[in-house]
C-alpha cells in the first residue's frame, strides 16, 4: 500500500506538531516515518477536535474509527501482502503514541482492535509451528484481515474477568467447550472496551473438554461476531476517565463460533504469553502520548498559544521555568526507557529486556498521571476547566496504572522478584 501523508501541516493548513520521536534522531526508516505522520496529522487535524465531546458523553468515537479505516490505519499491522502497511511492533508503538497525544480513548480502543491482527500476524510468526498448522493459520487469519481491510471491521479484545487470569496466574473463567464444527463460548467479561461497538470480541478463553481441569495452557484467541445469538452487553458506563472506551460488561450464554473463528491456533496464544512478553506492553502508548500532550499543552498555555484562550504570556516566571524543566526531564526519562523496550519487543528476550519492559510499562503508565498533575499545579486554576484538554488528560492518565495484565503494582512485584531470583530459585 503506497503512503502519501503530509509532513509540515494538517489538511486545515494548521502546522502539524513535531513527532514525539523525530525519525532521523531515534533511526526510523522513512517508511515508519510516513506511517507515524498518518496518525499523527489525523490525531492532531481530527481526534483533538472530538476527544471532548466523546470523554463528556461516555459515548465510543465511532467517526474516528471510519476515519481510521481511510486512512488504511485499522490495518496498520496487517501484513502487505493482505493488504496492510505491514508494520512492525515497533512502528504500531509509536504511531499509537502519536494518536493517544490527541485522543486518549480512541488510542486505547485502537490498541485493543490492533492486537488481533498484531499477535496473529507479525507476533505469530515469530512462534512455533508446524506446517499443518501453520498453513491453517495463514488461511484463517485472511480471513479476519480481509473484513478489517474491505469492511472496516472493528476487533476488540476483552480480557479482564476480576480475577487473577488477566495477570496470568489461572485459567481464564471464560470457557470453550468444543462441538462439531466449532465451540459453544460461555462466561463474562468486565471492562470490556469498545463493548457494544465492536464487529468481532477478541476473547481470549479456556477450552475444557468433559472432565478435564482448566489449564492456561488450553487459551483460546477466538473472533466471536457481537451480533452472535448468547452475546449480551449489560451494566452503565460512567468512569473517572478513559471514558470514550465504553468498557462495559460483555456475556456469553451458549455462543458458538465456527473454527475459522481462531485468531491463533491450539498452544499458540500459551506459548506467545510465554516467549513475547511485550505483547503485554502495548497499552503503554497511549499513556506516553498523554505524557507528551501534558508537556505540550503546557507550554502552549505558558507561551499564550492555547487556541480560543488569550493571548496571556506566562513564561516569565522563573518558577514556571523550573516546572517546564522538571517536566521536560521526567518527559525525557520516560520517552527514553519507552522506546528502548518497544525496540527490544521479539520472541525470547533477555532478562534484562523483561526488566525494561516491565520498567517502561511503569513509568509510561505512572509518570504520565505525575506530568499532568505537575502541568496542572504549573498552569494554574484555569488549566482545571473542561473547556480546556488538560483535565481529561489528568483523568485519563489516572487510569493507566491500573490496567491488566502489566498494573503499576504489578511491574513492582515482578521487577523486585524477577531480579533477585533466577527460574527456579527459593530460599529453602
Amino acid at each position: 500500500m503506497t503512503l502519501q501523508v503530509k509532513t509540515s501541516a494538517t489538511a486545515s493548513g494548521q502546522a502539524l506538531d513535531a513527532p514525539m520521536f523525530d525519525p532521523a534522531a531515534f533511526r526510523l526508516t522513512a517508511e515508519q516515518a510516513e506511517i507515524i505522520a498518518r496518525a499523527r496529522e489525523l490525531g492532531q487535524s481530527v481526534f483533538a477536535g472530538r476527544a471532548a465531546s466523546y470523554d463528556r458523553d461516555a459515548i465510543f468515537p465511532t467517526e474516528n474509527y471510519k476515519d481510521l479505516h481511510r486512512a488504511g490505519l485499522l490495518g496498520i499491522a496487517i501484513p502487505k501482502a493482505h493488504g496492510g502497511f505491514g508494520a512492525d511492533y515497533q512502528t504500531y508503538a509509536l504511531a499509537a503514541a502519536e494518536i493517544g497525544r490527541y485522543c486518549g480513548a480512541t488510542a486505547l480502543t485502537w490498541n485493543m482492535h490492533v492486537c488481533s491482527t498484531l499477535w496473529s500476524g507479525p507476533l505469530a510468526d515469530d512462534l512455533d509451528m508446524d506446517e499443518a498448522t501453520r498453513a491453517d493459520h495463514e488461511r484463517r487469519r485472511a480471513i479476519h484481515y480481509k473484513r478489517i481491510i474491505e469492511d472496516g471491521a472493528i476487533y476488540s479484545q476483552p480480557f479482564s474477568e476480576g480475577g487473577a487470569a488477566a495477570a496470568g496466574g489461572v485459567a481464564f473463567g471464560t470457557e470453550a467447550k468444543p462441538v462439531k464444527g466449532g465451540w459453544l463460548v460461555n462466561g463474562k467479561k468486565i471492562f470490556a472496551s469498545l463493548a457494544g461497538h465492536a464487529d468481532y470480541y477478541g476473547v481470549l478463553c479456556t477450552e475444557v473438554a468433559e472432565g478435564e481441569k482448566a489449564s492456561r495452557r488450553n487459551t483460546l484467541y477466538l473472533a466471536v461476531p457481537a451480533t452472535t445469538a448468547g452475546v449480551s452487553v449489560v451494566g452503565d458506563w460512567d468512569p473517572l476517565g478513559m471514558r470514550g472506551t465504553v468498557s462495559r460488561t460483555l456475556l456469553f450464554k451458549d455462543v458458538f463460533v465456527g473454527e475459522d473463528a481462531a485468531l491463533m491456533p491450539r498452544g499458540v496464544y500459551f506459548q506467545a504469553a510465554q516467549r513475547w512478553p511485550h505483547m503485554f506492553l502495548t497499552l503503554s502508548p497511549t499513556y506516553m502520548g498523554l505524557a507528551q500532550a501534558a508537556f505540550d499543552f503546557t507550554v502552549r498555555y505558558l507561551r499564550g498559544e492555547v487556541p480560543g484562550m488569550p493571548p496571556v504570556k506566562r513564561r516569565m516566571y522563573p518558577t514556571k521555568q523550573i516546572a517546564v524543566a522538571q517536566m521536560q526531564i521526567k518527559l525525557e526519562q520516560i520517552k527514553s526507557i519507552w522506546f528502548q523496550a518497544v525496540t527490544e519487543a521479539r520472541a525470547n528476550p533477555t532478562k534484562e529486556q523483561v526488566l525494561r519492559a516491565y520498567a517502561a510499562q511503569y513509568s509510561a503508565m505512572e509518570g504520565a498521571n505525575e506530568l499532568a498533575a505537575l502541568a496542572i499545579r504549573t498552569c494554574g486554576g484555569q488549566s482545571m476547566l473542561k473547556s480546556l484538554p488538560l483535565e481529561r488528560i489528568y483523568r485519563d492518565s489516572r487510569c493507566g496504572s491500573l490496567m491488566l495484565p502489566w498494573t503499576a503494582e504489578l511491574c513492582l512485584d515482578r521487577i523486585g522478584r524477577e531480579a533477585l531470583y533466577e527460574p527456579g530459585e527459593t530460599d529453602d
